[in-house]
Protein backbone atom coordinates (compact mmCIF):
# COMPACT_ATOMS: atom_id res chain seq x y z
CA UNK A 1 0.00 0.00 0.00
CA UNK A 2 1.53 3.69 -1.05
CA UNK A 3 1.57 6.47 1.54
CA UNK A 4 -0.62 8.41 -0.26
CA UNK A 5 -3.38 5.41 -0.42
CA UNK A 6 -2.65 5.22 2.93
CA UNK A 7 -3.27 8.99 4.07
CA UNK A 8 -6.55 8.50 1.40
CA UNK A 9 -8.11 5.67 3.88
CA UNK A 10 -6.81 7.55 7.24
CA UNK A 11 -8.61 11.07 6.01
CA UNK A 12 -12.08 8.84 4.81
CA UNK A 13 -12.41 7.01 8.01
CA UNK A 14 -11.51 10.57 9.83
CA UNK A 15 -14.67 11.57 7.80
CA UNK A 16 -17.09 9.13 8.91
CA UNK A 17 -16.03 9.25 12.29
CA UNK A 18 -16.45 12.94 12.25
CA UNK A 19 -20.02 12.94 10.85
CA UNK A 20 -20.84 10.46 13.48
CA UNK A 21 -19.91 12.02 16.42
CA UNK A 22 -21.76 15.19 14.65
CA UNK A 23 -24.79 13.32 14.50
CA UNK A 24 -24.41 11.68 17.69
CA UNK A 25 -24.05 15.49 19.33
CA UNK A 26 -27.46 16.35 16.99
CA UNK A 27 -29.46 13.46 18.87
CA UNK A 28 -28.00 13.93 22.11
CA UNK A 29 -28.84 17.75 21.95
CA UNK A 30 -32.43 17.27 20.80
CA UNK A 31 -33.24 14.62 23.81
CA UNK A 32 -31.69 17.04 26.01
CA UNK A 33 -34.46 19.64 25.25
CA UNK A 34 -36.65 19.91 28.06
CA UNK A 35 -40.03 18.23 27.48
CA UNK A 36 -43.50 17.66 28.73
CA UNK A 37 -44.42 13.86 28.07
CA UNK A 38 -48.29 13.44 28.30
CA UNK A 39 -51.58 11.25 28.14
CA UNK A 40 -54.99 13.66 27.66
CA UNK A 41 -56.88 11.99 30.51
CA UNK A 42 -53.89 10.49 32.62
CA UNK A 43 -53.13 11.29 36.07
CA UNK A 44 -51.52 14.69 36.52
CA UNK A 45 -48.60 13.42 38.53
CA UNK A 46 -48.03 10.49 35.87
CA UNK A 47 -47.01 13.53 33.78
CA UNK A 48 -44.71 15.48 35.77
CA UNK A 49 -43.06 12.65 36.58
CA UNK A 50 -42.27 11.60 33.56
CA UNK A 51 -41.56 15.53 31.62
CA UNK A 52 -38.00 16.84 31.91
CA UNK A 53 -39.62 20.24 31.95
CA UNK A 54 -40.67 21.20 35.53
CA UNK A 55 -44.23 22.23 36.31
CA UNK A 56 -45.94 22.49 39.13
CA UNK A 57 -48.58 20.19 40.81
CA UNK A 58 -51.92 20.64 40.20
CA UNK A 59 -54.35 21.65 42.47
CA UNK A 60 -56.65 19.34 43.84
CA UNK A 61 -60.65 19.46 43.39
CA UNK A 62 -59.35 22.30 40.99
CA UNK A 63 -59.92 23.11 37.29
CA UNK A 64 -56.93 25.14 36.70
CA UNK A 65 -54.00 25.19 34.10
CA UNK A 66 -49.93 25.30 34.65
CA UNK A 67 -47.33 26.66 32.29
CA UNK A 68 -44.14 24.85 31.97
CA UNK A 69 -40.90 27.22 33.96
CA UNK A 70 -38.88 27.01 30.97
CA UNK A 71 -39.36 26.34 27.62
CA UNK A 72 -40.07 22.83 26.50
CA UNK A 73 -41.54 20.29 23.43
CA UNK A 74 -44.42 18.56 24.31
CA UNK A 75 -44.05 15.11 23.74
CA UNK A 76 -47.43 13.07 23.26
CA UNK A 77 -46.78 10.18 24.42
CA UNK A 78 -49.48 8.11 23.61
CA UNK A 79 -48.19 4.62 22.28
CA UNK A 80 -50.72 4.53 18.81
CA UNK A 81 -51.33 8.19 18.78
CA UNK A 82 -47.99 10.16 19.91
CA UNK A 83 -45.70 12.98 18.32
CA UNK A 84 -43.39 15.48 19.09
CA UNK A 85 -43.64 19.37 18.38
CA UNK A 86 -40.64 21.78 18.58
CA UNK A 87 -39.74 23.88 21.67
CA UNK A 88 -42.59 26.25 22.83
CA UNK A 89 -42.90 28.99 24.70
CA UNK A 90 -46.38 29.68 25.38
CA UNK A 91 -47.77 25.76 26.67
CA UNK A 92 -50.62 25.56 28.88
CA UNK A 93 -51.32 21.78 30.54
CA UNK A 94 -55.11 22.27 31.80
CA UNK A 95 -56.26 19.80 34.76
CA UNK A 96 -59.19 18.59 36.55
CA UNK A 97 -59.51 16.30 39.60
CA UNK A 98 -55.79 16.01 38.93
CA UNK A 99 -55.73 14.73 35.32
CA UNK A 100 -54.74 16.06 32.66
CA UNK A 101 -57.57 17.83 30.57
CA UNK A 102 -56.12 19.30 27.89
CA UNK A 103 -53.00 21.44 26.06
CA UNK A 104 -52.75 24.30 24.79
CA UNK A 105 -49.77 25.91 23.29
CA UNK A 106 -47.66 27.43 19.81
CA UNK A 107 -45.26 24.95 18.95
CA UNK A 108 -42.36 27.51 18.80
CA UNK A 109 -39.91 30.40 20.54
CA UNK A 110 -41.14 33.40 18.59
CA UNK A 111 -43.23 34.37 15.71
CA UNK A 112 -41.82 32.85 12.42
CA UNK A 113 -41.52 33.52 9.00
CA UNK A 114 -43.79 32.18 6.01
CA UNK A 115 -41.50 29.55 5.11
CA UNK A 116 -40.57 27.90 8.62
CA UNK A 117 -44.45 28.21 9.77
CA UNK A 118 -45.21 25.78 7.37
CA UNK A 119 -42.10 23.89 7.83
CA UNK A 120 -43.34 23.20 11.65
CA UNK A 121 -47.07 22.65 10.94
CA UNK A 122 -46.68 20.42 7.65
CA UNK A 123 -43.87 18.15 9.83
CA UNK A 124 -46.45 18.30 12.47
CA UNK A 125 -49.73 16.96 9.98
CA UNK A 126 -47.01 14.28 8.43
CA UNK A 127 -46.43 12.92 12.09
CA UNK A 128 -50.33 12.95 12.94
CA UNK A 129 -50.48 10.92 9.37
CA UNK A 130 -48.03 7.94 10.11
CA UNK A 131 -49.29 8.02 13.79
CA UNK A 132 -52.92 7.34 12.52
CA UNK A 133 -54.34 10.81 13.10
CA UNK A 134 -56.89 11.98 10.70
CA UNK A 135 -58.62 15.36 9.58
CA UNK A 136 -61.88 16.23 10.03
CA UNK A 137 -64.04 18.65 8.72
CA UNK A 138 -62.78 18.70 5.80
CA UNK A 139 -65.39 20.18 3.82
CA UNK A 140 -64.53 23.70 5.76
CA UNK A 141 -61.40 23.08 7.00
CA UNK A 142 -58.81 21.38 4.12
CA UNK A 143 -55.43 20.22 6.12
CA UNK A 144 -52.66 23.11 5.67
CA UNK A 145 -50.75 22.56 2.32
CA UNK A 146 -47.95 24.51 0.73
CA UNK A 147 -49.72 26.11 -1.65
CA UNK A 148 -50.01 29.29 -3.12
CA UNK A 149 -53.90 29.60 -1.87
CA UNK A 150 -52.64 28.61 1.46
CA UNK A 151 -49.90 31.18 1.07
CA UNK A 152 -52.04 34.04 0.65
CA UNK A 153 -54.96 32.93 3.18
CA UNK A 154 -52.16 32.96 5.77
CA UNK A 155 -50.88 36.57 4.66
CA UNK A 156 -54.18 37.82 5.03
CA UNK A 157 -53.98 39.65 8.00
CA UNK A 158 -57.64 39.36 8.46
CA UNK A 159 -57.59 35.55 8.60
CA UNK A 160 -56.90 32.67 10.25
CA UNK A 161 -55.97 29.29 9.17
CA UNK A 162 -57.40 26.39 10.65
CA UNK A 163 -57.55 22.67 10.65
CA UNK A 164 -58.91 19.67 12.74
CA UNK A 165 -57.71 16.08 13.65
CA UNK A 166 -58.55 13.40 15.54
CA UNK A 167 -57.23 10.20 16.79
CA UNK A 168 -59.96 7.10 16.98
CA UNK A 169 -62.17 7.72 19.43
CA UNK A 170 -59.75 9.13 22.03
CA UNK A 171 -58.15 12.95 21.44
CA UNK A 172 -59.17 15.63 18.49
CA UNK A 173 -57.48 18.50 17.97
CA UNK A 174 -57.05 21.75 16.73
CA UNK A 175 -54.83 23.60 14.30
CA UNK A 176 -55.05 27.49 14.03
CA UNK A 177 -52.25 30.11 12.37
CA UNK A 178 -51.98 33.45 11.55
CA UNK A 179 -50.09 36.57 10.60
CA UNK A 180 -48.65 38.63 13.54
CA UNK A 181 -47.21 41.62 14.11
CA UNK A 182 -44.12 41.45 15.98
CA UNK A 183 -42.70 44.90 17.04
CA UNK A 184 -39.55 43.56 16.98
CA UNK A 185 -39.52 43.06 13.40
CA UNK A 186 -41.52 45.52 11.67
CA UNK A 187 -40.79 45.39 8.36
CA UNK A 188 -41.14 41.51 8.62
CA UNK A 189 -44.03 39.07 7.97
CA UNK A 190 -44.23 37.22 11.23
CA UNK A 191 -47.01 34.11 12.17
CA UNK A 192 -47.96 32.47 15.48
CA UNK A 193 -48.96 29.12 15.45
CA UNK A 194 -51.52 27.71 17.98
CA UNK A 195 -52.35 23.35 18.68
CA UNK A 196 -54.95 22.43 21.39
CA UNK A 197 -55.58 18.99 22.02
CA UNK A 198 -58.18 17.10 23.97
CA UNK A 199 -60.28 14.18 24.21
CA UNK A 200 -62.62 13.38 21.42
CA UNK A 201 -65.85 14.81 21.56
CA UNK A 202 -67.30 13.16 18.44
CA UNK A 203 -67.38 15.70 15.49
CA UNK A 204 -67.57 14.75 12.65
Amino acid sequence: MSLMHHLRCRRGILVVVVACLLTLSAIVLLSDDPEIALVIGEPYEAMRQRSSASIDSAIPDHSWFNIPKSDARLRFADPQFGFVTPLARFFTVSFTDEKVRSVRMSPQIEPLLLDDTLKVILDLQDQWRKAGWVPIRLNDYPSFADTPQWRAQLRDVNKVGAAYWRAGDKYQLMLLAHRFKDNRRPTEERYLITLGIHRSRGVQ
